[in-house]
Formats: structure tokens, C-alpha cells, sequence
């Protein structure tokens, strides 16, 4: 390992130094697992454990024939012979009475395993008596097993054509039965026991008959008219099991120290056959004084478990479980050592059977065929196990010493715990589960035996599943009827690893009463967060859709105990306590009732403002399902529905999105409740939205009229729905239409050739209202933006307190607002919401228009191709056309020059073609066209809708936080594992930030001074806006409106390009890289004051969304100006539009945000929530921020020249602490330098550079650079600025206001005229400055070559 650090230390080019150690505190955004998890629960594993045909054996018939005294006439028996049957020597007694006895024993022997069956003896009976006794007991054991147990001591052996000899009735003939006829009788399920030499001929015979009467079904079933058909055929033999003593060649052993009837008294007196087995080995002369004399005095009963015998047979069904489980498939397993008790036990004694027989040439043969298991090594523990037994025995009985127990249990318990604590991953499951099973049985072990069990339950749901499958399930169910305190935390966590993994078992716990356990560890303020947070999560289970459930925990007083447990500080708990309630009113009204008595929807709004996200998340849809009850309705809870809508309406802006799709499920159970309320309002938006004139978009579409694309004025940008699209997804993307084809999106040239900020991906919005072909419409997404704005949603901060009447109108609001969200998943949802019923409010006010929909769909013209005219790329919702010739601007891809204009293509695509999903309804469809599939019914009854909504609409949070309990709890998180690849990397990354830093600063100490070796220039697919520099490696952002590109800057090449998502009338006004230090996010900040984040960008990976939310929400609309390409620089006072302005404070996790608003907010990433709102107090746009975390300071340069400096740890009416008023005009940058005694430097475009020290009121110096400045920047460490003018060239200075450098032209061998600067950017450690031109291109410029 130290020689793997000192090479990596010698690939970094470093010496041995540690990397800064601030690197590994600085905390990380957005990195939790809400942002690298799709939210949706784990796809669930099919549970096999649960018997779905548990059995009984009911009835068993003992066919004995002995024929004591004469022996048959084909086996030669040795003299001595073996000679006890049932442990009775036949020939102690007359031959009736010895025959009666051995009936009546084998009968007990058997009533030991399965005391309730109804047994019939049939002693030496002719084939009619055996016909009978089957016959009688198939006709009352019905469905159930029928066990036959054949005894052919006396008879001779069974012959090649499948046939057993019984009597004739005066007992001169031995008369052959056939196994086709006893199959008949028998019928199935049966088990089937066969003790007599060569009985593997039997179980051959069996199995050729069962495969006769098979192809005989077969052929009935086929053919009706077959002979067969007419017969009344016998039943199928296939789930019927045999245990036959040897194989067909095979003779039973005769030695005359065992019993004749070895089989027999291996399945049904294991321990005293095994006993006696081992004593006549060689090895039991090491337990001096034991006899079989001695043998047959062991003290105790079998059941006892205290006793020896007891403890003995209990240590023998463990071990044979055990090499069960091992050996046997797992299906094979369940079927006979879990179905059937005296099955289980049989088979149990079969593998000893096994074991015994085969010591003498035996080998006893089973159907199913079980593998080998005589040498398993679970056996030595046997036989140690009875070693000790023994060695005792000779001073117990002749000393009354006491018994010391088996230290069998505990031994297997180390050997689990081993195999926990030592073993790697993926390996072989532990040979030990089954012991720990019975161990559950002792109280000596079972808290040891729980506290392992909840260590291997906490590997994940295999662990579970094989737990399960094991048969732990009764167990652990019978043991919540223990009133033992200390077993609580071990159940209580074994219990939610069981349900995280098979919800099923909630029926189970409420028929036991097991909820009741669970309430009262909830109730328990003694006991720890974690572990009431189990016992709530187990009660949301029992309570999730099951209304036996709800209704026993309501009566078990669950909501009291939950909304006592609102505030706790354990943040599970919470979520869980508010997830629970959720479950618990959800379709149950009684309880909704009860939490309107407790007031727990008032209790509840705490959460909303909780810090932990999904807290807050959580509480949204308590409250959801709160409003969402579909019982009658009266004026206190409408009333109180009310309330719970308003108070949810204030998370409208909620920095995270996964509260905000909670919140859009939550208010559509409202819209489901009130939907005739909703559709009133939802007309008056739709008639309002028609009377309100926009400007037509440019152009109408004629074939000859060729327009730029990114020159048209503001026409709503088109949305992309999956986590929109990235240009590598696109290209892949064949035939968008015809128009199309002649762009020729081939693979290699497609990036190059086009940006994907004008592509829109399959079901995105592009209809606008009043489309040329006919007079429908649907709300698309430019139509609800312009619905939003006209409604103006600014007085959403006055919610609280408007007339219950407009409650229906402000809700629509915020669906219309969360229908605009910079998150897709959240506007998706909100657009279904707000589609559906603004179709249900057209179908409702027009119902004679009906009947037309199927012509209405036909009255666009058909659409070129019938092969997929859209683009559609994988894991997306399937495509829509547009409707809008208007809109097809948004289909064309950008020119590859500017100068060749796109055409925009001349038709219409229909509807009519496309594919049926999961009854969507798409932002383009028409009103009446009914929708796919089912929507057709729907349309008639408003039932169909309501479900619609309330079905399709979900956000999959609950399944997503019970992901939490299935996985494990207790294992070291990877990134704390120092021997890990994640901590390797993180290292790497961390030494490559020092060596970074330490070279760097050596540079920039020497001084600079020249800055003008141009070391990168490349053509930017647009126009760039604004440029950043990762600080550690050699890739730098380039954004234009609303696309980003990734350059790297050493080798000259494009690592991405990708669509960035804001809307059409939108810009991308600045850029962060978020942990820059370690996992780089991107944030961008676009003027409609939304913020997005990303991950996987400029690697091989598509560039994700991790998050987006409004970050700054009534950005002024009077100040937005579009950024019309040069014009915006010329003067920006007059333009007004500062967009959005962000600063990043990695230390403390807070994002300032200000733009053209009058106030700065910050956001706390970790909560992400606004944490402060500032006042600047002035009437003008900030267009700067810079802040320094040590001092809280933050510094604002305004549009109106004045810089302000805040102090964000006072109150919002003292926090401005000065204000500086020096320069008369748009302030391009105000900087704050990061240490103690760092200076404000601010600079206006009048090119003015002002030095201010906070303290005092004046500048302490003032610098004249270029006028009319369009861009500046200042290096953090270097003491360096640059200025970007109108005038086409970069002026560089250093703080004395000496000219370094002046660039003018770009190298090479025209070295042609830069163009008008429109970004400027400094590396924050290396001495590099990005520059980004009006002429497209993005150059690098350096110190010379020898310095660097």
C-alpha cells in the first residue's frame, strides 16, 4: 500500500507532502443520495419462501408382512441373523401376537413426529384389504397426503415388473400387487416408504407407471374421442415422494447386532438407531463405560430440550436441517423439509438413514433424488456432540451428577459470528442459519442468536430472502409475544429488515397482533431514535394499502403516538413519523377524522420548514393524503382542506425539487377533490389567457421566408422532458422529419454541425394556442408560461389570508407555476395535472362537440413519413408531434454557420399516428382527441379522470426511503473505508489540488509580467456569454444562451456540448463549479432566476440534472432584456438586464444569489432552502456579488454605480454596514479578497478601478483603465485585472494600474481582429485568462512559456 501512495505521489510530480488538509473538510453539495438516486423503490425480489401449499399428512397406512416364522423363499438368511422389528424380537412371542405388537409399535413410532394423523394397520393382508385401506383413506384425506409404509420381511422380493407380494387369504400363496394398481388407490399427494430388499425396483417401477399415466392425460386431453378419454383415468402421480431402504440390487444388511428393520428405525428412532451405531464403532472405545445397556437408560424425553435426550434429538434436527439446507437446491429443500412436518421429519432421518446403511453396502434411494450427504462434515459435530453426551452418561446414572449441556449451540453460534465478522463479500451463504433458527427455541442463546441474526438480515435483501427462506418467519413471529425488554432493539430491527424486503408480511403481524409489539416500542421514550424509527417504519408497512391494518392501529392509538414524536431531533424519525400518518388516513376516513380531532395537520406544517429535505418531503404528502380522502365533504373540512392548501402552497419555491413533485402529487389530490371547482377556474384562465395579446411569433411559416434561428425574437423555448436531452443523445436520433433529413445528422459530423439548444426531445410542448388548422386547443407549455405570467403569480407571497373563494384560483397558480419549474420531472407532473382538467372543463362546457373527435383529429395534414418523424430517444416517454408550424423553429437544428439561415418546414404534423402509452396525455394533443387507449371511456364519466390523476401521479418518495432499511445500516460507508476505491480517488484528486495550488503560487509570486501567449483558441458553437474555469484540471465551461460547452484547454479538443434547458426568452447569466475540489457539479444561473446544477458533463458519461430550483422568484420583468448579441454591451444602463448574479462559498455550502431583484438571498445547499433574505435598499439591479465566509461580509456593485458591503450575521435592517457611492455608473464587477485584510476592488464601465478598505468611508486608491468596458475580471492571487472593450482589444493590469499587456489580434497567420469582448475570465490559481469574443471564438492567454 505505501509503495502504491509513493508512486502516485511520483506521477503528481510531488514530494512526500500530505495534501491540504481543508480539502478533506470542506464540506459537499448536493452530493447526498436524494441527488445520485432515481427516487423510485428497489425492484422487488420474488419472495419464494412463503408455502403456498403448505400440507398435512392425514392418514397412514402400516402394511405389514411378516409372516413371522417362515421366511421367504428367495433370501438365504444368515445365521445369526438380524432379527427385531419395531425393537421386538418376533420370535419372543407367538407369531400372532408377535405380528400384533410390532403393528401396535411401529404405530407409536410413527405417532411421535405426527401424533394427530389417523393411522390403519394392515398386518399380513391379502391385495383386497390393502385395495380397501387405501381406497378409505384417499376418499377422507381428500386434497391432503397419505402416507403407505411397506414392511416385505416376510415376502419375497419385489419383482422386475413393478409388483410387491402380499397374501392370499389362507396364506399358502404370496400374490403379486402391482405399484399401477397401488398408485390408483393411493392416489396423489402421497409418500410412499418401502422397506424390503432390492426396494430401488420399486421406486424404478413408480416412476415408469407415473410417466404411463402422464402421456395417457395427455392424450385424453388432446383427443376426446380416444378410448382412453372414455375411461375414467387415474390421477397424476407427480407430487408423490418414496423412500425406498436400498437400491435394486441391493440386499438389507442381516448383521445380527442391528435391527432387521434398519430403515424402519433410522426414520422413525433416529436417536436410538444413531446411538447405538456409534457405539458399535471403533472410536466409542474412547468413551470408556458406555454399553447399550447403558445406552437404553439415557434419562429424559425427546421433547425435552433440558434432558439429554432431549438436547440430543434437538441437536440432531439441527445438524440434519442443516446439511439439508446446505446440499439441497433451495426449491427441493422448501418442498420437503418445509411443507409437510412429518415429511420434514422423515427426510430429516432419511440423510442418518443414509449414513447408517451405507456402513454396511446399503444405499437407501429416495424420489425425489436427493445428493449424497453421508460424508458432510456437520456429521463430526454429531458425533462429538453424542461423545459428550456419553462421557457423561456411566456418572449420571450411577452418581446422580447433573448434566452439563452440549456446548453444540454455542460452538455453531461462534462459527456464524465468524463468518460475519471475517468473510469477504461474495462468498458462499453461512452452513450455520438453520442452527441459529433452533437457537431462536433456547433462551440461554436467544439474544445472542437475534443479535447475529440482525447482523447477516443487515447484508441486504438476499440475506433477508435466505433468512426467510430458511423458515425463520414463525420464529421471529411467535417471539413478539415475549415481554422480554432487552430482545425489543434486535426484533425491532430484524422486523424492518424483514418488511423493507417483503411488505407481504404485514398481514401476518396484524392477524398475531404483532402490531401491538411495535406500538408500544414507539411509545417508549426510553428507547432510542433509531429504534422507534424502526417500529414506525414497521407500522407505515403494516399500515401502506391495507385497510385491516390502518384500522387496527388506529384503535392502537398510532396517530397520537406519531404526532407526539413530530419534534424529535432524529431526523429519520421524523420523515417516518410523517410518512406513517400519511399511510394511515390515505382512503381511510376514520383516521383522517381522528388526526382533525389531534389537530395533526397543524401539527404537521413544523415539517414544512423542517432542514432535512426529505423531512419536509414527507410532511407534504402526509398532508397530500390528508386533503386526498374521497369521502363526503362538509364545511369544516373544506375548510380545513383549505388551510392544508394554502400553507402547502407556500413551498412553491422550495429549493429542492424532490419536496416540490411531492408537493404537485399533494395539491393534485386537491384538484381530484374539488375537480368541479377547478375546472371553473381553469375556463377563466383559458378565456383570460385568450384575450391577452403576445406579440405573434415571427415569420408565419412560408417556405420561402428564411429566418436565423437564434435571432428570432422571443418565441417560448421548447422543454425537453428527460433530464434534458444532451446533444450526444440527440444525434443518435435518425429521420426527424423530411425536412430535416437533408441536415444529415450523421454521427461524426452531427455535434459539430448543429447545438442542441434548439433541438426539442420527444413529448415536449409545442403547440401554441390558436393554431392555424383548427380552433382547439390543449394547454402546451408556452401556453401555460404565458397564462403564469399574465396572471402575475407575484401575490403568491400573500397567499395566507385571501377569501376561500379564490383558494381554487391561487392553487391553480402554483400549478401553473410548478408547471414552469427549471426541474422536468416537476413541471411534467404539473402539466398533467393542469392538462387533465383543462380538458375535463372543454369537455364539460362543450359536450355536443364530441362526436366530432374523430374527424377533428383527421383535419391536419398527414405527415410526410410514416416512419418516426420525431426524435425519440431511449427511456423517454413516447414522441409527440407538434401542432404549431410556429413552433417547428424549436425542431430545427442550429445552422452550422450563421450565414446560412434554417428553413423551417412547411407543414403540420397529426396526432393520428402515435403510439399508445400509459394514458398520457400529451402537452400537444388537441382537446378532442380523446387520448390514448382508455382515455376514450374516461372522456364520458369523470370517474375515469379522477382516477387518472390520482393513479398516474406519484412520486415513488415512500419506496424510496424504505430502500434505506433493506440495505445495510451497520456497514462502514465506502468512503470512510480507507483501503476503498472512492477514498483512493478522493486522494488523488486531493494531491493533485496541492500540487495545483503550490505551482501556481510560484509563478504568480515571481509576479507576471506579461500575459499575451495565446495557449488555446477554438470556434465556441455559440456566441459565448460566459466563461469559467475548473480550478484544478484543464477543462473549462463556455456557455451561450442556453447551451454549455467543455473545452480542454491543454490539449485544444471539445469534451461536451449540451443543452442547458431554460426557456426560450431566457439567458444563462452566470456559472459556479460546485465542489470543485473533489466531484465537480456545474451551476448555472439563468435571468428568469433559475438555477440548475449538473453532473457527468466533459467526461464519457451524458450529462445529468442533479437538481434545479427558482432561485431567485419575481425577477423583474421590466429589467429582463434579451440579450440581443452586441447591442447589450454597448450600454448596459440603458439595456437594464443584469440577469441573475451567483457567489459560491464552498466552506459553508451557501449560494448568494441576486440579480434584477432588490434583495440578495442565500440559499444553504445542504438543506436546500433560502436561509436570508437581504435587503440591498436600492432601486436598482445588483450586477456583482463576492463574499468572504470568514468575515460574513458580502459585497453587491448595483446598476446604478453604488457598492454595498453586508454583514449577513445582523438582522435585515442594520446588516448594510456601508455603502459607497464613488462611481457613476454600471458597476461590471465588485470583488471582495479573501483574506483578513482583503480590500473591495470595484470597477464600473466607465472603466474607474476603486480601491475600498471596509472600514473607512472613501476609496483608498482609483485607477482610470479603457472606457467602455463589456467585461472585467481579477485574478484572486496575482494582483491582476483585465478589461474587455466595446473596441475589440483586452487591456491587462496589475493593481499599481500599469498596463501589462494589450491584445488586439488573435495569433496565427492572419492574425485576424478579435471581436467585441463579451466575456473575460482568470484561472483562480494559474496565471491563464479565458476570453470570449462576439465573433464566436474563446482564446486562452498566458504568461510566456519558460514561466509556466
Amino acid at each position: 500500500m505505501k509503495m502504491d501512495t509513493d508512486l502516485l505521489l511520483s506521477t503528481l510530480g510531488l514530494s512526500e507532502e500530505e495534501p491540504d488538509m481543508n480539502d478533506w473538510d470542506l464540506p459537499l453539495a448536493f452530493m447526498k443520495k436524494r441527488h445520485s438516486e432515481k427516487i423510485e423503490g428497489s425492484k422487488a425480489l420474488a419472495q419464494s419462501w412463503r408455502m403456498k401449499d403448505r400440507m398435512k399428512t392425514v392418514s397412514v397406512a402400516l402394511v405389514l408382512c411378516l409372516n413371522v416364522g417362515v421366511d421367504p423363499p428367495d433370501v438365504v438368511k444368515t445365521s445369526p441373523c438380524a432379527r427385531l422389528e419395531c425393537w421386538i424380537d418376533p420370535l419372543s412371542m407367538s407369531p400372532q401376537k408377535a405380528l400384533e405388537t410390532i403393528g401396535a409399535n411401529l404405530q407409536k413410532q410413527y405417532e411421535n413426529w405426527q401424533p394427530r394423523a389417523r393411522y390403519k394397520q394392515s398386518l399380513d393382508p391379502t391385495v383386497d384389504e390393502v385395495k380397501k385401506l387405501c381406497t378409505s383413506l384417499r376418499r377422507n384425506a381428500k386434497e391432503e397426503r397419505v402416507l403407505f409404509h411397506y414392511n416385505g420381511h416376510g415376502v419375497p422380493r419385489p419383482t422386475v415388473n413393478g409388483e410387491i407380494w402380499v397374501f392370499n387369504k389362507n396364506y399358502t400363496q404370496y400374490i403379486p400387487l402391482s405399484i399401477y394398481d397401488l398408485q390408483t388407490w393411493m392416489g396423489s399427494p402421497s409418500i410412499f416408504v418401502y422397506d424390503c430388499s432390492n426396494a430401488g425396483i420399486i421406486v424404478k417401477s413408480f416412476k415408469q407407471f407415473a410417466l404411463q399415466r402422464e402421456q395417457e392425460l395427455e392424450v385424453a386431453a388432446i383427443n376426446p374421442s380416444h378410448p382412453l378419454a372414455q375411461m375414467s383415468l387415474p390421477p397424476s402421480m407427480k407430487n408423490c415422494i418414496q423412500l425406498a431402504a436400498c437400491e435394486a440390487s441391493e440386499l438389507l444388511p442381516m448383521n445380527p447386532d442391528l435391527p432387521a428393520d434398519l430403515f424402519t428405525s433410522c426414520l422413525t428412532t433416529p436417536i436410538k438407531i444413531a446411538l447405538r451405531w456409534f457405539c458399535m464403532q471403533k472410536s466409542s472405545k474412547l468413551v470408556p463405560g458406555v454399553t447399550l445397556d447403558l445406552i437404553e437408560k439415557i434419562p429424559g424425553r425427546l421433547n425435552d430440550r433440558r434432558t439429554p435426550l432431549g438436547e440430543l434429538n434437538w441437536i440432531f434436527t439441527a445438524i440434519t436441517d442443516t446439511i439439508a439446507w446446505n446440499v439441497l437446491p433451495r426449491d427441493l429443500f422448501q418442498k420437503l423439509f418445509r411443507q409437510d412436518l412429518l415429511v420434514a421429519s422423515l427426510f430429516r432421518n432419511f440423510l442418518l438413514a443414509e449414513r447408517i446403511m451405507r456402513s454396511y453396502n446399503c444405499t437407501p434411494v429416495s424420489s425425489p433424488r436427493l445428493p449424497p450427504t453421508y460424508m458432510h462434515a456437520m456429521w463430526q459435530a454429531w458425533d462429538l456432540a453424542v461423545d459428550i453426551c456419553l462421557s457423561q452418561l456411566p456418572t449420571i446414572i450411577e452418581e446422580g451428577t447433573a448434566f452439563r449441556h452440549s456446548p453444540f449451540f454455542a460452538e455453531q453460534l461462534t462459527a456464524f459470528q465468524v463468518w460475519l465478522t471475517m468473510g469477504v463479500e461474495n462468498r458462499n451463504p453461512p452452513e450455520q442459519l438453520p442452527i441459529v433458527l433452533q437457537v431462536l427455541l433456547s433462551q440461554v442463546h436467544r439474544l445472542r442468536a437475534l443479535d447475529l441474526l440482525g447482523r447477516f438480515l443487515d447484508l441486504g435483501p438476499w440475506a433477508v430472502s435466505l433468512a426467510l427462506s430458511v423458515g425463520i418467519f414463525p420464529y421471529v413471529l411467535k417471539l413478539l409475544q415475549s415481554s422480554a425488554r432487552e430482545l425489543r432493539p434486535l426484533l425491532v430491527f430484524i422486523w424492518a429488515k424483514i418488511l423493507a424486503v417483503d411488505s407481504s408480511c404485514q398481514a401476518d403481524l396484524v392477524k398475531d397482533n404483532g402490531h401491538k409489539y411495535f406500538l408500544s416500542v414507539l411509545a417508549d421514550s426510553y428507547m432510542p431514535a433509531e429504534h422507534r424509527t424502526m417500529a414506525v417504519f414497521i407500522l407505515a408497512v403494516i399500515v401502506n394499502s391495507y385497510s385491516t391494518g390502518q384500522e387496527a392501529c388506529l384503535q392502537g392509538n398510532l396517530i397520537a403516538n406519531c404526532l407526539e414524536q413530530l419534534s424529535d431531533p432524529h431526523p429519520l424519525l421524523r420523515q417516518w413519523v410523517a410518512i406513517c400518518l400519511g399511510r394511515i388516513w390515505q382512503n381511510f376516513d376514520p383516521a383522517r377524522w381522528c388526526g382533525v380531532r389531534d389537530s395533526a395537520h397543524e401539527k404537521l406544517y413544523i415539517l414544512l420548514s423542517d432542514p432535512i429535505p426529505e423531512v419536509r418531503c414527507a410532511a407534504v404528502f402526509a398532508l397530500g393524503t390528508f386533503v386526498g380522502n374521497s369521502a363526503e365533504r362538509t364545511d369544516h373540512s373544506t375548510t380545513i382542506d383549505h388551510n392544508v392548501a394554502m400553507m402547502l402552497a407556500q413551498l412553491i419555491n422550495d429549493g429542492s425539487p424532490v419536496v416540490r413533485k411531492e408537493l404537485v402529487v399533494a395539491l393534485s389530490h386537491l384538484v381530484v377533490q374539488y375537480e368541479s371547482n377547478f375546472c371553473t377556474v381553469a375556463l377563466q384562465f383559458i378565456e383570460e389567457e385568450k384575450n391577452y395579446t403576445v406579440p405573434s411569433p415571427a415569420n408565419t411559416a412560408e417556405p420561402g421566408n428564411l429566418t436565423p434561428v437564434r435571432d428570432s425574437p422571443a418565441i417560448p423555448r421548447l422543454r425537453s422532458v428527460n433530464s434534458y436531452t444532451n446533444i450526444r443523445a440527440v444525434t443518435t436520433a435518425r429521420n426527424l422529419n423530411k425536412s430535416l433529413q437533408n441536415l444529415n445528422l450523421n454521427e461524426e459530423g452531427a455535434p459539430a454541425a448543429f447545438s442542441p439548444g434548439n433541438l426539442s426531445t420527444s413529448s415536449s410542448a409545442s403547440s401554441t394556442l390558436g393554431s392555424p388548422d383548427n380552433d382547439e386547443y390543449i394547454l402546451s407549455f408556452e401556453t401555460l408560461d404565458k397564462m403564469r405570467r399574465v396572471s402575475s403569480y407575484s401575490s403568491l407571497n400573500s397567499l395566507i389570508g385571501v377569501s376561500f373563494n379564490s383558494v381554487y384560483t391561487q392553487i391553480w397558480r402554483v400549478l401553473l407555476h410548478l408547471a414552469a419549474d427549471p426541474f422536468p420531472e416537476v413541471s411534467d407532473l404539473a402539466m398533467k395535472v393542469l392538462n387533465c382538467i383543462a380538458y375535463k372543463a372543454m369537455m364539460n362546457t362543450r359536450p355536443q362537440r364530441i362526436l366530432d373527435s374523430g374527424s377533428l383529429t383527421q383535419s391536419a395534414p398527414a405527415s410526410p413519413t410514416s416512419k418516426g418523424t420525431h426524435i425519440h430517444h431511449a427511456g423517454g416517454s413516447p414522441p409527440m408531434p407538434s401542432t404549431s408550424s410556429s413552433s417547428l423553429t424549436n425542431e430545427v437544428p442550429k445552422p452550422p454557420t450563421r450565414d446560412q439561415p434554417a428553413t423551417r418546414p412547411p407543414y403540420t404534423p397529426t396526432i393520428g399516428g402515435q403510439a399508445p402509452h400509459s394514458h398520457q396525455f400529451p402537452r400537444t394533443r388537441k382537446m378532442f382527441d380523446k387520448g390514448p387507449e382508455q382515455a376514450a371511456e374516461d372522456g364520458d364519466e369523470p370517474c375515469g379522470h379522477r382516477n387518472y390523476i390520482s393513479a398516474t401521479l406519484q412520486t415513488g418518495l415512500c419506496d424510496w426511503s424504505a430502500k434505506y432499511f433493506a440495505q445495510p445500516v451497520t456497514k462502514i460507508p465506502e468512503e470512510h473505508d480507507l483501503q476503498s476505491q472512492v477514498r483512493m480517488e478522493r486522494q488523488w484528486r486531493f494531491l493533485r489540488n496541492t500540487r495545483v495550488r503550490k505551482q501556481s503560487r510560484s509563478i504568480t509570486q515571481r509576479g507576471v509580467s506579461r500575459l499575451d501567449d495565446q495557449i488555446f483558441i477554438n470556434r465556441n458553437p455559440g456566441v459565448p456569454s460566459v466563461v469559467k474555469f475548473h480550478p484544478f484540471n484543464t477543462c473549462i465551461a463556455v456557455a451561450d444562451k442556453d447551451s454549455i460547452c467543455f473545452w480542454d484547454w491543454e490539449k485544444g479538443e471539445r469534451l461536451d456540448y449540451f443543452y442547458n434547458g431554460n426557456p426560450r426568452y431566457t439567458r444563462i447569466t452566470a456559472m459556479e463549479y460546485l465542489n470543485g475540489h473533489d466531484c465537480s457539479l456545474l451551476l448555472t444561473a439563468t435571468d428568469d432566476g433559475a438555477l440548475r446544477v449538473w453532473k457527468n458533463f466533459a467526461d464519457q458519461k451524458n450529462p445529468e440534472m442533479v437538481t434545479a430550483w427558482q432561485g431567485l422568484s419575481d425577477m423583474l420583468p421590466t429589467t429582463r432584456g434579451l440579450a440581443r448579441r452586441v447591442s447589450i454591451y454597448l450600454d448596459r444602463s440603458k439595456q437594464g438586464g443584469a440577469g441573475m448574479v451567483v457567489d459560491w462559498e464552498q466552506e459553508t455550502g451557501l449560494l448568494m444569489t441576486s440579480g434584477d431583484v432588490r434583495i440578495i438571498r442565500i440559499w444553504d445547499t445542504d438543506r436546500e432552502m433560502k436561509v436570508q433574505d437581504i435587503p440591498t435598499g436600492a432601486d436598482s439591479c445588483v450586477t456583482s456579488l463576492s463574499c468572504d465566509s470568514q468575515r460574513s461580509l458580502i459585497v453587491a456593485g448595483l446598476g446604478d454605480g453604488s457598492v454595498r458591503v453586508f454583514d449577513r450575521r445582523m438582522g435585515p435592517n442594520e446588516c448594510r454596514i456601508m455603502t459607497y457611492r464613488e462611481h457613476s455608473a454600471w458597476v461590471v464587477k465588485a470583488h471582495l479578497q479573501k483574506d483578513t485584510n482583503g480590500h473591495i476592488i470595484s470597477v464600473s464601465v466607465n472603466g474607474d478601478v476603486r480601491f475600498f478598505e471596509p472600514r473607512t468611508p472613501d476609496s483608498v486608491n482609483v485607477l482610470q483603465t479603457v472606457k467602455g468596458l463589456t467585461a472585467l475580471d481579477i485574478h484572486p492571487q496575482a494582483n491582476l485585472f483585465a478589461c474587455g472593450s466595446m473596441n475589440q482589444f483586452i487591456a491587462l493590469y496589475n493593481t499599481s494600474g500599469d498596463v501589462i499587456s494589450n491584445i488586439k489580434y488573435y495569433d496565427g497567420f492572419m492574425g485576424q481582429r478579435i471581436g467585441a469582448i463579451s466575456c473575460l475570465a482568470f484561472h483562480p490559481h494559474w496565471p491563464h485568462l479565458a476570453v470570449g469574443s462576439n465573433d464566436y471564438y474563446m482564446s486562452i492567454y498566458s504568461t510566456e512559456k519558460r514561466l509556466r
